[in-house]
């Protein structure tokens, strides 16, 4: 008697669905946290002028190159976030003491003001980003979002 194997089916002859992949999803996640954001946030700003002003908040005056890497901003990217928000008054930048070829990017008053006001806003965008989950499931897809970052 001859046994049977189970087909197995190859990749190839699956059908890709796209609304079933991992980064259509993320990406549909991402525009409906974007949504949320861009209606809450107040003062108009951008999800990555808020990251810069939330993560100098956290961490004090820092060189614009260290505030990409913290706010995972290219170069060119965090540049133009700095220029604006110079432009709007809520942050400074000066050569540092130490290395002059560094810029140093340093909140202003009216930039702490608007991380006051923002960061109320900012709690209720994550509330409502993850209004369908309970507890539990927001405790474990920030667990496994954080694992595949």
């Amino acid at each position: 008697m001859q046994v049977r194997r189970p087909v197995r089916r190859s990749r190839a002859n699956t059908p890709y669905v796209l609304d079933d992949q991992v980064g259509f999803i993320l990406r549909q996640v991402g525009q409906r946290h974007a949504a949320i954001f861009a209606a809450r946030i107040g003062d108009d700003l951008t999800m990555t002028q808020w990251a810069a002003l939330a993560k100098l908040t956290e961490t004090g005056p820092c060189s614009q190159n260290l505030l990409g890497r913290l706010t995972a901003m290219d170069a060119a990217t965090i540049k133009g976030v700095v220029d604006r928000l110079v432009r709007r008054g809520f942050v400074v930048t000066r050569p540092d003491t130490e290395d002059g070829r560094l810029l140093v990017v340093v909140l202003t008053p009216a930039g702490e003001e608007a991380v006051a006001r923002a960061s109320v806003n900012a709690f209720a965008i994550t509330e409502e980003t993850l209004a369908p989950l309970d507890a539990a499931e927001r405790a474990m897809l920030l667990k496994l979002l954080d694992r595949i970052r």
